[in-house]
């Protein structure tokens, strides 16, 4: 491969800043969306859905355990998973539409979302699912690749987004602990 990935920056969307009209009781209180924007090298333009996933995985900033303590170099964990279980084989394609759905379906499932609270979801992920050329599902691990407390999370959901034209891989984890 011979290149690797920018990290361009992050978003953090956590549900509990957003009032919500209706008080539900630990339904919003605890959920969140992360965004990791990376720019993709020229040298990459002719790199396979494949190899940016592996390039993905090897950055450091994919060592993310998503339970509070960032991103550690040294990290053996990412999300839920043991991070050397996590390959370019356990992310399937899914349609972006498949892939809007998901990520509206997790972030709806306790009612309507306040007005801002969907702004900041409609510009941090569903802009940026709109324009990818293609997007990729972390589907493929189950509970035997989880690592010792994994439970952490209610719900966990990871989409990579690759747009060719602005140069851009953007990783999206929405989860619930």
């Amino acid at each position: 491969m011979g290149w690797t990935l920018t990290h361009e920056g992050s978003a953090f969307v956590n549900f509990r800043h957003f009032d919500f009209a209706e008080p539900r009781p630990h339904a919003h209180a605890f959920r969140w969306l992360d965004v990791k924007h990376f720019a993709l090298p020229g040298r990459a333009a002719s790199a396979t859905d494949r190899d940016l996933l592996a390039a993905l995985i090897a950055h450091e900033q994919f060592r993310d355990d998503y339970a509070g303590g960032g991103v550690d170099p040294e990290g053996t964990r990412h999300g839920e998973y043991w991070l050397r279980c996590v390959t370019p084989e356990a992310y399937e394609p899914i349609g972006r539409d498949r892939a809007t759905l998901l990520l509206r379906t997790w972030a709806d499932q306790h009612g309507p979302l306040p007005a801002p609270l969907s702004e900041a979801l409609r510009s941090e992920a569903y802009d940026a699912l709109a324009a990818a050329d293609a997007v990729h599902h972390l589907d493929g691990l189950g509970e035997a690749e989880y690592h010792d407390w994994a439970s952490v999370h209610g719900e966990f959901h990871e989409l990579v987004l690759i747009n060719h034209g602005t140069g851009r891989l953007t990783l999206l984890v929405a989860a619930d602990d």
